[in-house]
């Protein structure tokens, strides 16, 4: 800690730049403005003046605070509006002076406290940072230390304040079912932009991360949350700044909080690119890498196969052996029953919620299944939907109140199926029992948690805390998540909600891998994973052969097209194999042992997208500092021998094609499109 001219500030260093923050002087009239954001520089220089107010505007409202209160400010919007009864509205916070710094290693965390002037709420800000990677991360506690009840009816994370020259462009990402990711931008002369989900998941309609570039540095947001949200950019006019905040989505949650109780937004990221927008993807990776997942190494992204488009809810045992057979003749590394191996799941109209092996398909259990499978060298795997029951099943027959419902209002069904309330205690204690029990023969060792319906009528009315079921349920989702992790530490969760629906950090520091989307018609799907990759990692994005048409960009496209666009990530096997002939077969062997040579860079090396899956010609770039992939995809009608220029090459280093060519940093390459006429393969070493 420093201090300029009477004002504290504080330095926490990230891999290339510093993140700085201080203290707003006070004066007479206003003392209690709190922390502020001086700048996130790669240079440091003399800390900057504060904006002053003129005019209409007070300081709260000019200056680049941290965390905005209703109560404080009136120009721009807050980050928290607490109503503390008998009409008092929002909340004048002291900040305490001295901030508690914390240094571990590369980690530095920034501790500040401050209160409200009734001595009923204090405020807890964290700011974290790490010099092996550029994200800051930022939340607040909120705790009730008055004697009666106060209600939040926003509770966002801590905001950030960039500086942005006029307009500002921001990125984001946007889709619907079956075409998540789409990339788009919106230029923001003045006013807001918001986007978010109040559907309980983190939804298919917007991912929980947006980018803001000019012609100077670039900076890429994202809120670790997994249910409703919503993130908000305000550009005040002439004002030079933008302001970015998130969290819980402020329509459909109200956080109520009893005497002693605390709320914990969840955590806001932030990283700085100083060389523009095209800096941020990588940066991205390297956190998601290096910080959510648990390890880098392959035990946990396997190459799945998977039974679902083979049988759909037609599951039996035999059936499931012989494509067992055919996976490991090919070189999948796990076994996965899909949907319908469970009692009384013929159709998604029934079965959902009784999670014991269906007795008919299976009158010994799975335990010989998993023995056949296990002693032809796979790994075994198992569907599940546990937030989810059907109105024909068991658990709802026992359990009517466990299910989401408004009064007297008569139930939704989406897709013949309730959600289980996961803010009740007894549904989560029921769901960690029922995952116990299912993964009690150790040899499973692959979860695919689904969720496939949003919430509708969420709440529990009659009881005071019902408006924060959002809140709720995740933290249950996430508490059934947490205790997978620690007490089945050997089994791989790969996280899907009907698709890309629940993909954000918080997912991604709790599972392994995630089902990018139900699309897997190959361009369809180059084009999701094309807007994946910009804000999440290749050795997260599950994604597998099928023979499955695409919804939308029916271009034609080679057998070898399609493993070249499951291979840009965790490649996994979803068609029908005992379909494919002896041929298939073979090929299908080849190129699985092509992408387990390919793996670790794929997985691990900076990620460069050469154009865009709608040209002629579209590459994706995988480079460490021993090795560079480069998949390239075409189309009909594309040049015969187009040219790529690899940007992950060391200078001054000789790389060789596999072809005999020798290649240095920054030589274009002709691509002879030998693996197929419209995909090929790059490897430089």
């Amino acid at each position: 800690m420093s201090r300029d001219r009477d004002r504290p500030t504080w330095e926490l260093a990230t891999a290339t730049g510093v993140y700085r923050v201080g203290l707003a002087p006070g004066d007479r009239d206003q003392s209690d403005l709190g922390p502020v954001q001086l700048g996130w520089d790669v240079a440091l220089g003399p800390v900057p003046d504060l904006p002053t107010a003129s005019g209409w505007d007070t300081p709260a409202d000019v200056l680049p605070l941290e965390y905005a209160v209703l109560g404080t400010r009136q120009r721009q919007t807050s980050e928290l509006i607490i109503d503390q009864g008998d009409g008092l509205v929002g909340a004048r916070v002291a900040w305490e002076p001295d901030g508690e710094l914390i240094e571990s290693g590369a980690d530095t965390t920034l501790l500040l406290r401050g209160l409200d002037s009734t001595g009923r709420i204090e405020l807890e800000l964290r700011i974290a940072a790490s010099r092996d990677h550029d994200v800051v991360a930022k939340r607040v506690t909120i705790t009730n230390v008055g004697r009666r009840r106060i209600t939040l009816s926003r509770a966002f994370a801590p905001a950030w304040d960039l500086p942005m020259p006029e307009p500002a462009e921001l990125g984001f990402l946007a889709g619907d079912w079956s075409a998540e990711f789409t990339p788009h931008r919106v230029t923001l002369p003045a006013g807001t932009f918001t986007i978010g989900s109040r559907q309980g998941v983190t939804s298919a309609s917007y991912s929980p991360v947006i980018s803001i570039g000019g012609s100077g540095p670039a900076y890429g947001i994202a809120l670790a949350w997994s249910g409703s949200w919503r993130l908000a950019a305000e550009a005040v006019p002439l004002s030079g700044r933008i302001r970015i905040a998130a969290g819980v989505d402020d329509e459909s949650c109200v956080i109520t909080l009893d005497p002693g109780e605390a709320y914990t937004t969840p955590d806001i990221l932030g990283i700085r690119a100083p060389e523009g927008i095209e800096g941020l993807p990588c940066r991205w990776h390297d956190y998601q890498r290096a910080v959510l997942s648990r390890d880098t190494g392959l035990a946990h992204r396997p190459i799945v196969y998977n039974s679902w488009y083979a049988t759909e809810f037609a599951v039996e045992q035999d059936h499931q052996l012989a494509l067992a057979d055919v996976a490991a003749e090919i070189g999948a590394e796990v076994f996965v029953v899909d949907d319908g191996w469970f009692a009384g799941r013929t159709s998604d109209r029934s079965g959902l919620g009784d999670w014991t092996p269906d007795p008919v398909k299976f009158p010994a259990g799975l335990g010989p299944l998993i023995s056949d499978v296990t002693e032809r060298g796979l790994r075994f795997g198992l569907w599940v939907e546990p937030e989810s029951v059907n109105p024909d099943s068991d658990l709802y027959r026992l359990h009517p109140e466990w299910v989401y419902r408004a009064g007297d209002r008569p139930l939704i069904t989406v897709r013949n199926q309730y959600l289980l309330d996961f803010g009740r205690p007894e549904v989560v204690a029921w769901a960690e029992r029922m995952l116990r029990t299912v993964l009690a023969d150790h040899r499973i060792s692959y979860l695919k948690w689904d969720l496939n319906r949003p919430v509708s009528d969420g709440g529990r009315p009659g009881d005071d805390h019902g408006r924060q079921w959002s809140v709720q349920h995740v933290e249950g989702y996430h508490r059934v998540l947490r205790m997978l992790r620690r007490e089945f530490g050997h089994v791989t969760v790969e996280a899907c909600s009907s698709g890309g629906g629940r993909i954000d950090a918080a997912v991604l520091a709790l599972t392994d891998v995630v089902w990018t989307s139900d699309e897997t018609g190959p361009r369809d799907r180059l084009a999701i994973q094309h807007g994946f990759l910009s804000a999440y990692g290749p050795h997260l994005m599950s994604s597998w052969v099928t023979d499955e048409a695409d919804r939308r960009d029916r271009t034609p496209a080679s057998f070898e097209f399609r493993f070249l666009v499951a291979m840009a990530g965790v490649l996994g096997v979803g068609s029908d194999l005992l379909r494919w002939g002896s041929d298939r077969r073979a090929r299908a062997a080849e190129l699985i042992t092509l992408y387990r040579d390919l793996r670790p860079v794929i997985h691990t090396g900076r990620v460069e997208q050469h154009g865009t899956p709608a040209d002629p010609v579209y590459a994706v770039e995988y480079g460490t500092a021993d090795r560079t992939v480069i998949l390239v995809y075409g189309r009909p009608g594309r040049p015969d021998r187009p040219v790529i220029t690899p940007r992950t090459l060391q200078a001054g280093r000789s790389y060789r094609l596999g072809d005999g060519r020798s290649i240095t940093a920054d030589s274009p390459i002709e691509v002879p499109f030998a693996l197929a006429d419209d995909a090929d393969v790059l490897i430089l070493e």
